[in-house]
C-alpha cells in the first residue's frame, strides 16, 4: 500500500492511500485456496470444489472482507508510522473502488493536542476552612433527637394539634360510593407530615379522641389511580385517640439506640460527619478555583470533533428542556454560541486533566472501581444483587464509574503540587461561597 500525506493543519491530518488491486485480488485468491481445501458443494466431494466455482459463489463477499482488512490495516499503519495520538475514529472517504481496480481512499483524522507541563507551582488558590463549633453540633444532636420522637399518652385529654400522632379509622367516598383501597383501620398519622393527600391533615386539626369529621378533599390531577385522579372526595374519619410526639432527651439512651456506645461517642461522630461536611463543601469550591485558573493559564487548540460531540449533548438538554416547558434564552444562535464555549471548556479540561494524570501515572485501580461499585449498589436497597450483575456485566458502565474517580485523584494531585492557602471562614461564609459556586456553574450550563 502507499500512504501520502495530504493535509497537515493544526490538528486536522489528512492521509491518501491506495492499495493495488494485485494486493486484494492475491487477498482473494487466498482465501479461496483455503476455503477449497474443505469446501462442500453438491456434486463435488469435500475439497474438491474447483476454484472458479467457489469466486463465482463467494467472490464478491471474499472481496468486501479484503477491503476492510485493507482498510483497517491501512489506518493502523498510518497511526504508527505518523505517530498519531488520533481524539475520535478517523473518516474514511473511498474514492476509487472495485474488482479491477486499486483501492483509493482518503483517512481523515484529528489528533490529540499537544499539552505543555502545567506549573502548579504558580497556582495560588484560597481554601476556605471552617472549624466545627459546639453549637453546630448541639443543634445536629437535637435534630437527632427530633427525628426520633416518641409516642406519649395526653398528660390530659386535649383537641389534636399539629405534631400529633392520631390513630383513625376511615373510609373514603366518591360521588357517594366508597372507592376501592380507600378505607383503614387503626391507621396512624403524624399531623402535618404531608403524608396524605393535601388538605386531609389539616381538617384533623381540633379534633377530639372519639369525634368523627367528613374530610373533603380533591385528589391531584396527577395522581397514580386514574380514576381518582382530580375528583373530589370525601372521607368519613374516626379520631379514636391522640398521643403527644416529643422529641427524645438527648443523653446516653439515645446514644445507645443510635448505635453508639456512650453520648460522648455520639458527639464526637457527629462532629466528624460536620467536619466532613465542611470539608467536601471546601473542596469544591478550590476544586472550581483550579479548575478556572487551569482553563484561563492552559491555551491549546481542542479537536472540533470533541467539542461537536460535547455540545450536540448540551444542546439535547436544551431541547429536551423546551420540551418540558421550561423556560430557555430566545436567541437561539446566542444560546448556541455560549454553549459551544461551554463544551469547549469542558473538552480542553477534559484533556487538560486526562494529560496530567498520563504523564503522572495516576490510575484507577480495579479496587477502587469495585468500591464505587458497592456504594452504587447500596444506593438501591433489595436489589443490591442485580445492580452488582448489572455492572459486572457491562464494561462501559464501569469505565463511567472510573472517569470521575479519575478526576478526583488528578485534580488531588494537583493540589498537593499548587500553593493552597486555608482560610478560617465562618459555617455561613463557607455557604454563601458554595451558593454563589453554585450559582456560577448552573450560569454557565444553563
Amino acid at each position: 500500500m502507499h500512504i501520502t500525506e495530504i493535509t497537515n493543519e493544526g490538528l486536522k491530518r489528512a492521509y491518501k492511500v491506495v492499495v493495488p488491486q494485485a494486493t486484494l485480488a492475491g487477498q482473494v485468491d487466498s482465501r479461496l485456496s483455503e476455503m477449497s481445501k474443505t469446501a462442500v458443494m453438491p456434486g463435488f466431494r469435500r475439497g474438491k470444489v474447483p476454484v472458479h466455482l467457489l469466486r463465482k459463489q463467494f467472490g464478491q463477499a471474499l472481496f468486501g472482507e479484503a477491503v476492510q482488512k485493507a482498510v483497517s490495516d491501512s489506518i493502523e499503519k498510518t497511526v504508527e508510522d505518523n505517530k498519531l495520538r488520533p481524539a475520535l475514529q478517523p473518516n474514511i472517504e473511498v474514492k476509487a473502488l472495485g474488482e479491477d481496480k486499486d483501492l483509493e481512499f482518503d483517512v481523515t483524522v484529528e489528533v490529540m493536542p499537544e499539552i505543555d507541563d502545567v506549573d502548579f507551582g504558580a497556582i495560588e488558590l484560597e481554601r476556605p476552612k471552617v472549624a466545627v463549633e459546639e453549637k453546630a453540633v448541639d443543634e445536629a444532636m437535637e435534630r437527632i433527637a427530633a427525628a426520633n420522637k416518641e409516642e406519649r399518652e395526653l398528660a390530659s385529654p386535649r383537641p389534636a394539634a399539629k405534631g400529633d400522632m392520631v390513630k383513625i379509622d376511615f373510609t373514603g367516598y366518591v360521588d357517594g360510593t366508597a372507592f376501592p383501597n380507600g378505607t383503614a383501620t387503626d391507621y396512624t398519622l403524624e399531623i402535618g407530615s404531608a403524608s396524605l393527600i393535601p388538605g386531609f391533615e389539616d381538617q384533623l386539626v381540633g379534633a377530639s379522641a372519639g369525634e368523627e369529621r367528613d374530610v373533603k378533599v380533591t385528589f391531584p390531577a396527577e395522581y397514580g389511580a386514574k380514576e381518582l385522579a382530580g375528583k373530589e372526595a370525601t372521607f368519613k374519619v374516626k379520631v379514636k385517640e391522640i398521643r403527644d410526639l416529643v422529641a427524645r432527651p438527648i443523653d446516653e439512651e439515645l446514644a445507645k439506640s443510635s448505635g453508639f456506645d456512650s453520648l460522648e461517642a455520639m458527639r464526637k461522630a457527629v462532629r466528624e460527619r460536620i467536619e466532613q461536611e465542611y470539608q467536601q463543601v471546601s473542596r469544591n469550591i478550590v476544586k472550581r478555583k483550579l479548575l478556572d485558573q487551569l482553563a484561563e493559564r492552559c491555551k491549546f487548540a481542542v479537536p472540533s470533533g470533541l467539542v461537536d460531540m460535547e455540545f450536540e449533548a448540551i444542546w439535547k438538554q436544551v431541547e429536551d428542556a423546551k420540551k418540558t416547558g421550561q423556560k430557555v434564552e430566545e436567541d437561539e444562535e446566542k444560546l448556541k454560541a455560549e454553549y459551544r464555549a461551554i463544551a469547549d471548556r469542558r473538552v480542553r479540561l477534559g484533556l487538560l486533566l486526562a494529560e496530567i494524570g498520563r504523564k503522572n501515572n495516576i490510575e484507577v485501580s480495579a479496587a477502587e472501581i469495585n468500591q464505587a461499585v458497592l456504594r452504587e449498589a447500596q444506593r438501591f436497597p433489595g436489589q443490591e444483587r442485580r445492580v452488582l450483575e448489572f455492572y459486572q456485566k457491562s464494561p462501559e458502565m464501569r469505565d463511567r464509574l472510573r472517569a470521575p474517580i479519575f478526576e478526583d485523584k488528578t485534580i488531588d494531585f494537583a493540589l498537593e503540587l499548587a500553593r493552597v492557602t486555608d482560610k478560617p471562614v465562618s459555617p455561613e461564609e463557607l455557604l454563601k461561597s458554595a451558593r454563589d459556586d453554585e450559582e456560577e456553574k448552573a450560569g454557565a450550563a444553563a
